[in-house]
């Protein structure tokens, strides 16, 4: 048993404890700490190790609040966020096992279970975008202010850029000949800057990423046509949390409890993303807090916030809908097989509908 004299000499021991004591500072130190401390796990916490699609920016809000707020925690959940490096990246990662969760696009998950039949089972289980982020931007001194406009334009992309990959959705919603366009395939830290250059007439990207990287690189809203793909006749889902099967039939209550806690904090971003930005900022110190912060109001106010949403609650899917979304990215990816609604999506582990009415129905 330690006595009060060998409790002092363990605390001395650490260091910069002071070895001046007093009751009055132990108490005040002890403050401060529990001030500092994170929400604190337990040994019996489910872990889950959660990949997000790309870098701590604006939409990586709700996910680091979740966690710093103590809303995972109170879930019973020990959970590590990582950043990204692209939707497939985490995917991958998921089916691999070095993730249970992560956040990618439901496209590129379509094109996974596609290629990987007999691979391990991944599956959403929470839509984020209700729709695609994807969209063209074209320069308006080039003629360009519809889809017809497009027609002998070149039009530059990374290969794994959505708006890439489902041109022929975009293009046949539009009456465009797919062919009609010329494309370069460029990496993604040029695709901006070529646009800005006028070396390309149009590129694609992600709505509330690509309009501030031109804005940053001296190109304003008005010198652009800009075509969402969801405003153009394109009803594809976008970016869905995804977890892995195995562990989610091993361990439904954590993942429930996983979406309990995002809706929770997504609800919060939502009421207020300038407090919401700061948990961003308290994950990476470098952001541009306002860029940052018009980002994550972009991408709720273009894809979070939807008609869908506001009538049905956020995270779920229409059943109709995502069947002819899979279809449409398995036609325009050429894929070798079409994997059914139920292998692409799960929402047995959604929050209540009623806890998923995030926003007031359209007319409210």
């Amino acid at each position: 048993m330690m006595t009060p004299a060998s409790t002092l000499r363990s605390l001395t021991a650490i260091p910069g404890f002071s070895t001046v004591f007093s009751p009055a500072r132990l108490l005040t130190g002890c403050a401060a700490a529990w001030v500092l401390l994170p929400a604190v796990s337990h040994a019996d916490d489910t872990q889950i190790r959660f990949q997000l699609d790309w870098r701590f920016e604006g939409p990586s809000a709700p996910f680091l609040m979740a966690a710093e707020k103590g809303y995972f925690a109170e879930e019973g959940l020990d959970v590590q966020i990582d950043s990204g490096s692209g939707s497939a990246g985490a995917i991958n990662r998921v089916a691999s096992g070095a993730y249970e969760m992560g956040f990618g696009d439901l496209n590129a998950l379509v094109e996974f279970l596609a290629e990987n039949p007999d691979g391990p089972g991944i599956q959403g289980v929470y839509i984020v975008y209700d729709g695609t982020p994807a969209a063209v931007f074209g320069r308006k001194d080039r003629g360009i202010e519809n889809p017809a406009d497009l027609a002998g334009k070149t039009i530059a992309a990374p290969t794994f850029d959505t708006g890439y990959r489902a041109w022929g959705v975009f293009a046949a919603a539009n009456d465009l000949d797919a062919d009609a366009v010329e494309w370069q395939n460029v990496d993604p830290t040029l695709r901006e800057t070529l646009l800005t250059r006028g070396d390309v007439d149009a590129i694609t990207g992600f709505y509330f990423t690509s309009l501030l990287n031109l804005e940053e690189r001296g190109m304003s809203e008005e010198e652009l046509t800009i075509m969402p793909f969801p405003d153009y006749g394109v009803p594809l889902y976008g970016n869905a949390i995804i977890a892995s099967e195995a562990f989610a039939e091993a361990n439904p209550e954590a993942v429930k409890g996983f979406l309990r806690a995002f809706n929770r904090a997504l609800g919060d971003t939502i009421a207020d993303p300038e407090a919401a930005i700061e948990y961003v900022k308290n994950r990476d110190g470098l952001i541009d807090v306002e860029m940052e912060t018009r980002r994550l109001k972009l991408a709720l106010d273009s894809v979070v916030d939807t008609p869908d949403a506001r009538e049905h609650g956020v995270g779920g899917v229409d059943e109709a809908r995502l069947a002819q979304a899979i279809q449409l990215v398995a036609d325009a990816y050429d894929l070798p097989s079409v994997p059914s609604p139920d292998q692409v999506f799960n929402s047995s582990y959604l929050p209540t509908q009623e806890e998923r009415r995030l926003f007031s129905a359209e007319g409210e």
